[in-house]
C-alpha cells in the first residue's frame, strides 16, 4: 500500500503546531496502525529527521495510551477498537490519512501526537478508591451481589481512561469517564461507604480540570473503544444530586 499521511507536528506545548505531509510506500495491510507509524519513524530517522512523538504501551487495547484522532475520529473508523488494534487493511491503497492529537483544553499537547491526560488521573485520585480494613481478604462469595448489578459494575470498570469520550464530545466533556469510575464503585457494596463523598469530590475535580458539560449527543459512547454506556452518566447525576442534598442536610 502507498499512503499519504498528514500528521500534526508540534515541538512543544508553547510552540505553534502545523500539519506536515509524508508519503509512505510498501505498507503491509497486516500492520497495525502503530506499526505503520513505527515504519514512518524509522524512515524519518534514516533521513536524519525528527521522529513523530506518539503514545503507546501495551499495544493490546488495554492501557488506553494509544490515543489518536484518525480522519476526525478518536481511535479511527472502527467501533470498539483502540488505535493499536486498528489495522491497515481498514484503509485503501493511495488513501490520505489525517492524524492529530486529542483536542481539548484539559489535554495540552506535549509534543506532536502526545497529550497530557493527567487530568483524568487527578479525577481518579479525588475519589476513585475505597477504604478497606487490613487483614485477611474476605472469601469471594462472602458478599452477595446480584448478577445484573455485578455485570453493570464490571461493564463500567472496563473503562481504560483513554480520553476518547473527551475528544469526541463537542464540549470536551469527561462525564462518561467520570461516571464510569463513579458507577463501578457506587454499584458494589464495597464502595457504598464512601459513595457520597466520592461522587462530590470526583465531579468537583472534573470541573476544576476545565472539562465541559455533557452535550447529550452521545458521541462519547459511539467512540468509546470499550462501549461504556451513557446510562452511567444518568447514574452519576442521581448519585451527585442525592449526595448534594445529604451534604446540605448535614450542614
Amino acid at each position: 500500500m502507498k499512503l499519504t499521511l498528514k500528521i500534526w507536528r508540534q515541538p512543544s506545548q508553547n510552540v505553534k503546531g502545523k500539519f506536515e505531509t509524508y508519503n509512505l510506500d510498501n505498507v503491509s495491510e497486516h500492520m497495525s496502525f502503530l506499526e505503520m507509524l513505527d515504519v514512518l519513524n524509522e524512515k524519518l530517522s534514516f533521513e536524519q529527521k525528527i521522529p513523530i512523538a506518539f503514545e503507546h504501551d501495551c499495544r493490546e487495547g488495554i492501557c488506553g495510551t494509544c490515543s489518536l484522532v484518525i480522519n476526525g475520529q478518536p481511535h479511527g473508523p472502527l467501533q470498539g477498537t483502540t488505535t493499536c488494534q486498528l489495522h491497515m487493511r481498514n484503509f485503501k491503497d493511495g488513501e490520505t490519512i489525517v492524524i492529530e492529537p486529542y483536542r481539548a483544553s484539559a489535554f495540552p499537547v506535549l509534543k506532536d501526537l502526545s497529550v497530557d491526560r493527567g487530568a483524568l488521573d487527578r479525577i481518579i485520585q479525588a475519589g476513585g478508591f475505597i477504604s478497606v480494613s487490613t487483614g485477611q481478604a474476605q472469601d469471594a462469595n462472602a458478599v452477595p451481589i446480584e448478577k445484573d448489578v455485578a455485570s453493570h459494575a464490571f461493564d463500567a470498570a472496563t473503562c481504560i481512561g483513554c480520553g476518547a469520550c473527551v475528544a469526541a464530545c463537542p464540549n470536551s466533556s469527561a462525564m462518561l469517564f467520570t461516571s464510569a469510575k463513579v458507577a463501578h464503585l457506587a454499584l458494589l457494596p464495597q464502595g457504598k461507604v464512601e459513595a457520597q463523598k466520592r461522587v462530590l469530590n470526583m465531579v468537583r475535580q472534573m470541573d476544576l480540570e476545565n472539562f465541559g458539560n455533557c452535550s447529550n449527543i452521545t458521541a462519547c459512547e459511539a467512540e468509546c473503544p470499550k462501549g461504556i454506556s451513557v446510562s452511567n452518566i444518568a447514574l452519576m447525576n442521581r448519585e451527585f444530586l442525592s449526595a448534594s442534598f445529604s451534604s446540605n442536610d448535614a450542614n
